[in-house]
């Protein structure tokens, strides 16, 4: 029988998997376009499979539906009817819990009791990633609270419904988008649990210009908030970020950052950089830090994460 979550995280750290649409593109499937990986739900759904399953392989133990980018507003956008745009997310969370179940059931009893479980956490991708432009990496949109529940209601009531473990609430820019999400959890999804992990604009500030500490200490009383921490930031920002956090919680931490390139929201282009260190180099840190559940963001590989788990695996 397999634990919980929270369970498994108060005895372990926890291996998140990586990037998505890295991976699709290595099938030749077109990720510069609104809908960026959710194009491969259209394309190519298989290929998302086979993604998953090779996270899993690696050492991951959770795995992020391909859902970030994927709501009815944006498929609609693009030209899907609003009825196959409900079907492709629901079809996201079976491709992931169909990997998740495969990937479990080759592990022998003993590779389980180790691990504890393997989980599909459904993406939900800030306001911002709909706009397409790099706002999820600025903030830079006006919505109130009521306007916000209501554009990702029927995308978490798709996820929740399809039978996802838990919601990753992800690349968060914006303190007001993560209460609201928080408030739409409580209100409609009591049987859910979700991990915040917000886009900083550095280890002390979110995007919006929110103090980051402050951000986090407010979701210590939400008992659904399992989890809480950031993402899709640079490698080197990660242990100043870890301790920003965990100086205003005890709730788990979470981190899964980019590798050293650099994106331009223009060019819907990465930017390769000097070499920086390696997730084999500094998950070290990070765990001495506090993290507890470790992954990778944009352009990271299943060689990462192999990397990151057995970091892991050496230091129960």
């Amino acid at each position: 029988m397999t634990k919980s979550l929270p369970e498994i995280l108060k005895n372990q750290p926890v291996v998140v998997d990586g990037a998505m649409a890295t991976e699709l593109e290595k099938h030749d499937i077109d990720t510069d376009n609104d809908l960026w990986s959710a194009m491969a739900l259209i394309e190519q759904p298989e290929a998302i499979y086979d993604v998953h399953k090779s996270y899993f392989d690696a050492g991951a133990q959770v795995a992020i539906t391909n859902t970030y980018q994927a709501n009815i507003d944006a498929f609609v956008k693009a030209g899907v009817p609003a009825d196959d745009a409900q079907k492709m997310i629901t079809n996201a969370v079976e491709i992931a819990k169909r990997a998740r179940d495969d990937a479990w059931t080759a592990l022998t009893p003993a590779e389980q009791a180790a691990k504890g479980g393997f989980f599909v956490a459904g993406s939900v991708g800030p306001y911002g990633a709909f706009l397409a432009n790099g706002a999820e990496y600025t903030g830079d949109y006006n919505l109130s609270v009521d306007e916000l529940k209501d554009f990702h209601r029927s995308r978490m009531q798709l996820l929740a419904n399809s039978g996802v473990d838990l919601f990753a609430f992800e690349t968060q820019p914006q303190f007001k988008e993560a209460q609201s999400l928080a408030n739409l959890l409580e209100s409609e999804f009591p049987q859910q649990s979700a991990w915040i992990s917000f886009s900083i604009r550095d280890s002390k500030t979110l995007c919006d210009g929110t103090s980051l500490a402050k951000a986090v200490s407010y979701f210590n009383d939400h008992d659904q908030i399992i989890a809480i921490g950031v993402n899709c930031t640079a490698m080197t920002n990660i242990t100043a970020a870890i301790q920003t956090i965990k100086a205003v919680t005890d709730k788990p931490i979470i981190v899964y950052p980019n590798t050293g390139e650099t994106y331009d929201p223009k060019t819907k282009t990465w930017q390769s950089q000097e070499e920086e260190a390696s997730f084999e180099q500094l998950t070290p840190a990070w765990l001495k830090a506090g993290a507890r559940m470790i992954g990778g963001c944009c352009r990271t590989t299943p060689k990462d994460i192999h990397d990151i788990a057995d970091v892991l695996t050496n230091t129960k």
